[in-house]
């Protein structure tokens, strides 16, 4: 029920998925109501401070990335906010000296064992929640996202790709203690060979390799260890829709649904509720009825 942050510093290093520049991360403790930031410490001359908040999504090509007033920007945040959010961290420093978080194995299980590391203390101060008071939809063609009320952080995912390494996935997932990292943090994220060899070709998906993605090739899966699990596509769209909620600012009492969910439909869903007023309430939550996914 009360905000949560680190109890000591832990840091790591890694490469960009698109940059594919080395980049150094240290997580730090932060206060109350201070929320997750991130600071550049490679920038100097404007306001390095980049506040993990929906409003500040600046992009969602191939990653959820922000950007400041100053733009100053952090791409491909998704899978940190996401071990953040199965962490139960509600306040958080994260400096780096790069324009975007390392891939590191391409999920969320490296930051979730940083946090785990780095331990976990509650501060004074209840935590935020939003709670959802009614269904909010949007659309993009097919593809298409809600929220609806629900007394719990509850989520149910559906994708559906033409190559039978994938085909039809669904998946139901409820955020409880210690699921987040037992269920779903693994989960790498995928790419398509055709795409990876055409971002290369536009100075993208520089870091992107079999160590820090699952490749496809037509219906094969090219890495040589194969899959973690059968549908760890669909888990790992799940991974990504959680990270992209945490921007929201707090926990999300409430039903996520999604059709072929990504960054800019979350997004997109994130700006339409906080649009209107009569949509959501922020709670304590005591009073929400909402229980702590802390691990």
């Amino acid at each position: 029920m009360l905000q949560s942050t680190i109890v000591r510093e832990v840091s790591c290093s890694g490469v960009g998925l698109h940059t594919g520049v080395k980049v150094d991360l240290l997580f730090k403790p932060a206060p109350s109501d201070h929320g997750v930031r991130f600071i550049r410490r490679d920038v100097a001359e404007r306001d390095n401070v980049v506040p993990a908040l929906a409003l500040n999504v600046a992009t969602t090509q191939l990653g959820t990335n922000l950007c400041n007033a100053d733009g100053v920007t952090v791409a491909t945040v998704e899978h940190l906010l996401a071990a953040c959010a199965g962490a139960g961290i509600d306040n958080l420093i994260v400096e780096l000296d790069g324009p975007e978080a390392p891939i590191l194995d391409g999920s969320s299980a490296p930051f979730c064992r940083l946090l785990s590391t780095a331990g976990v203390q509650t501060l004074p101060g209840m935590r935020r929640v939003l709670t959802i008071l009614r269904p909010v939809e949007v659309r993009d063609g097919v593809k298409w996202v809600r929220l609806s009320p629900c007394s719990e952080a509850r989520f149910r995912v559906e994708i559906d790709f033409k190559t039978r390494a994938i085909g039809r996935q669904l998946l139901d997932f409820t955020m409880t203690p210690g699921a987040f990292e037992r269920e779903i943090a693994f989960a790498r994220t995928f790419g398509f060979l055709e795409t990876v060899e055409a971002l290369r070709a536009r100075g993208l998906a520089r870091g992107g390799s079999m160590d820090n993605a699952i490749v496809i090739d037509g219906d094969q899966v090219l890495n040589p260890a194969g899959l973690q699990c059968s549908d760890e596509f669909v888990r790992h769209k799940l991974l990504d829709v959680i990270g992209d909620l945490f921007l929201a600012g707090g926990p999300i009492e409430g039903l996520y649904e999604g059709f072929q969910p990504g960054h800019e439909l979350n997004n997109r869903l994130l700006r339409a509720i906080f649009s209107d007023p009569s949509s959501f309430a922020w709670r304590n939550a005591a009073d929400a009825g909402w229980r702590s996914g802390t691990t």
